[in-house]
């Protein structure tokens, strides 16, 4: 499988991107995490980023779709899949995300979106701010965060539901959950995607997984 997940800081990415990564023995690819371990460690793509990751701005797209290249190519080297997250903030970096990917034969079977509200999440941020000291996640960063993220996001997503790709979750009841059901969902698919073309897939919206998932078993037998 091929996971892309779009949501909101704080909704819980991480940790359906680790529960999925788990099950389906595939990297997760943090594209927030590998920033924040090259600033860590103090190197030179460290220092470009950290004024950026610090002020809760978007990281320059050559930085970022550099990143996913190394990584895309060593999940294609190793012969798995992946899951994605952290990318893409804008159409255009969707776009140049998906012209990488399409180029190195990695392209996403599917984008999971994790709903979330501002309050939720700006709750939850403060909260793993005092656990691990973050400067990154202070009330002022999260609130420029989800405003950018407000502004960017909404085209991507269509673009990605025109594309029929699109699986949509809510993301505010308890992780465990949702996380049973992101799994049933990509259980179900996980046969199908490279057999279904792009132009003949759709949306998904999973508040309504049960049913969902007949039409999927359904459509096996």
């Amino acid at each position: 499988m091929r996971v892309l997940l779009v949501a909101p800081p704080g909704a819980g990415k991480g940790t359906q991107g680790a529960l999925i990564a788990s099950h389906f023995k595939i990297p997760h690819i943090a594209i927030g995490d590998l920033l924040r371990d090259h600033v860590a460690r103090g190197t030179e793509l460290g220092r470009r980023v950290q004024g950026h990751l610090d002020r809760g701005d978007l990281v320059p797209d050559d930085i970022v779709l550099g990143l996913l290249r190394e990584h895309l190519a060593a999940a294609k080297a190793a012969g798995t899949g992946y899951v994605l997250d952290g990318i893409p903030r804008t159409l255009e970096q969707a776009k140049a995300a998906y012209a990488t990917a399409k180029e190195l034969g990695m392209t996403v079977n599917v984008v999971l979106h994790l709903k979330a509200d501002d309050d939720e999440v700006t709750r939850r941020l403060l909260a793993r701010a005092q656990q691990e000291h973050r400067s990154d996640d202070t009330a002022d960063v999260i609130r420029q965060r989800l405003e950018l993220y407000r502004q960017v996001t909404q085209p991507v997503l269509e673009w990605y539901a025109q594309r029929g790709v699109l699986v949509s979750v809510d993301a505010m009841r308890p992780a465990d959950q949702v996380g049973r059901e992101i799994l049933a969902a990509l259980d179900a698919m996980s046969t199908l995607v490279d057999l279904v073309p792009e132009e003949q897939r759709r949306p998904v919206d999973l508040t309504d997984l049960g049913e969902w998932l007949d039409q999927y078993h359904n459509g096996k037998s």
